[in-house]
């Protein structure tokens, strides 16, 4: 990075700094996708396949970018999206995502397999916050994970359904992440050595290293063969809507469906009690060659957006995404990597003034748009650019 580039702001600006603070397969892990990460790319490309129209003469003193997003009263259309291990990226990482989550006033979403309990999450914030599911073979720690969060204080159960199977993510053999042959085990002490700040905030003053919620299942994360073991035998490939009725049935609260891609899923969540659907990919990190979440969105939210909320994750970058998302028909937007980057390379603060960043440029996109609420914002504020000619 330039010296005269000294204040990151875009979430390119904050993946930079991850880059040159983490180990190599840490920001490998976070960054890459499936296969040939086909789909990772698409995720983010395809919002260019639409434009905004600028309207001007309009009223637009005092535009308001608040909104409800499964009941919580946000500051913006945007919350943080599970994220597993990400108190591997920064010291008790969850925990500082919460707490700038909290500052802008927007929804945090912990991960089944964050490095900090949800006890402790909700105890740094003294607020709720969202609670994310994989459905595990062993249905009793199931229960016992919901009644945690429950306890907690979670209302709101985020249920990922999209990870029958971990898919092939390409970057975590070829860095040495995973792997237990001495070329491996080589390649990451040289990526340690080479990340002597990461190694004291995280690998030494940020332990301990479990997986909080399921510290008795999974005691040691810092061995990530015994991380995947655990996925591969515990992640459970027979789940049906059924379980999420049985879900349904035990969980007071919201239950968002994260995961869904085609129109006929989501109205099988609506129909098993969904009070909303996350229409997502796992960020390109799942099955390669599948269409982008801003391609699937308009379809979805038209078939099924009355009945319940409709979201999307996968590909969000900057305010002029998410209001483009809105005009698709989400009510709003879940980000994964760019908290992650902006915490990876400048902690708590670095979330906040992301955040911070895209509410701004949601609300300057509103103006310069014409409209000064998130109601407002509707496909009549986006049009559709030509596909480009190939030769």
């Amino acid at each position: 990075m330039s010296i005269f580039n000294v204040n990151p702001v875009t979430v390119d600006d904050y993946r930079r700094l991850a880059h040159k603070r983490l180990p190599r397969f840490l920001f490998d892990y976070l960054d890459g996708g499936a296969n040939a990460e086909t789909t990772l790319a698409s995720n983010t490309s395809d919002f260019d396949q639409y434009r905004l129209l600028q309207r001007v003469m309009r009223n637009v003193d005092g535009v308001d970018t608040s909104t409800t997003l499964a009941g919580f009263d946000a500051a913006m259309p945007v919350a943080l999206a599970p994220v597993g291990m990400a108190g591997m990226y920064a010291r008790r990482g969850e925990t500082q995502g919460a707490r700038a989550a909290q500052s802008i006033g927007i929804p945090f979403t912990t991960s089944t397999l964050g490095i900090c309990p949800v006890e402790e999450i909700v105890r740094a914030t003294g607020e709720p916050i969202w609670f994310q599911l994989y459905m595990l073979r062993d249905r009793d720690v199931v229960q016992t994970l919901l009644a945690r969060a429950q306890a907690a204080g979670c209302t709101t159960l985020v249920f990922t359904v999209d990870l029958a199977v971990a898919g092939m993510r390409l970057r975590d053999y070829r860095n040495g992440m995973l792997g237990t042959n001495i070329a491996s085990k080589v390649s990451k002490l040289a990526q340690l050595v080479s990340s002597p700040r990461w190694v004291m905030d995280v690998a030494l003053k940020g332990k301990p290293h479990t997986i909080g919620n399921l510290s008795d299942v999974v005691p040691d994360p810092d061995d990530l063969n015994v991380y995947k073991a655990f996925i591969d035998s515990q992640f459970d490939p027979s789940v049906t809507w059924n379980d999420i009725a049985w879900l349904r049935s035990i969980w007071p609260g919201k239950i968002l469906i994260k995961g869904v891609m085609e129109v006929d899923d989501a109205r099988a969540a609506v129909d098993v009690g969904a009070d909303g659907v996350v229409v997502s990919n796992h960020g390109g990190r799942q099955l390669d060659s599948v269409a982008s979440s801003i391609a699937k969105l308009p379809a979805i939210a038209q078939a099924v957006g009355a009945q319940a909320e409709v979201y999307l994750d996968s590909g969000v970058r900057s305010g002029i995404d998410v209001v483009k998302a809105l005009a698709l028909g989400a009510r709003g937007v879940l980000i994964g990597r760019p908290w992650i980057y902006a915490m990876a390379g400048a902690g708590e603060s670095g979330v906040a003034n992301l955040l911070s960043t895209m509410r701004n440029e949601i609300a300057t996109a509103m103006a310069l748009a014409g409209v000064t609420r998130i109601e407002d914002i509707t496909p009549d504020l986006l049009e559709r650019t030509l596909d480009p000619v190939r030769v």
